[in-house]
């Protein structure tokens, strides 16, 4: 089976909501309105629409998104679409699609923003990100493999 793969472009619409699984698993939920803007031929006006979309995020991403978006930040999310059913309260079942988030990021469309790197630590293995080295010095190694991005 194959994901449904899904790239939105929105504003938050509530501040991200960070909780813990019982085994220690960062989990954080914020909503995301996607509007769509036309023209009517047959009117000339402007007709709108109005799309919400419910986004989880696991990890050291749920804790980055919890710590950076706010209500009202334009952001890119790009993830796949997953269904998930639940009981309420009153023993209803119910069922919800909601975008689990590869990425999450700032549009900069409109705005602009300042990237700061976080250190890696343990999480999932991977080696502390190295400093850059400046153009007057080489990077060791003599190839690509020092840096945690992959070549264009």
């Amino acid at each position: 089976m194959s994901d449904s793969n899904v790239t939105i472009v929105g504003n938050v619409t509530r501040d991200p909501e960070l909780r813990f699984t019982n085994s220690g698993q960062a989990l954080a939920r914020f909503g995301v309105a996607v509007n769509r803007r036309w023209q009517n031929r047959q009117t000339n006006e402007w007709e709108e629409q109005v799309s919400f979309f419910d986004v989880v995020c696991w990890r050291e991403m749920a804790e980055n998104v919890s710590e950076t978006l706010t209500k009202g930040t334009r952001v890119v999310v790009s993830g796949r679409l997953d269904q998930r059913t639940y009981e309420t309260k009153e023993g209803d079942k119910r069922s919800a699609v909601e975008i689990t988030a590869d990425e999450v990021a700032p549009s900069l469309r409109w705005a602009t923003a300042q990237i700061t790197r976080n250190e890696r630590g343990d999480s999932g293995g991977r080696p502390a990100p190295r400093a850059a080295a400046t153009p007057s010095e080489p990077p060791s190694g003599g190839g690509y493999n020092n840096y945690d991005e992959e070549p264009f």
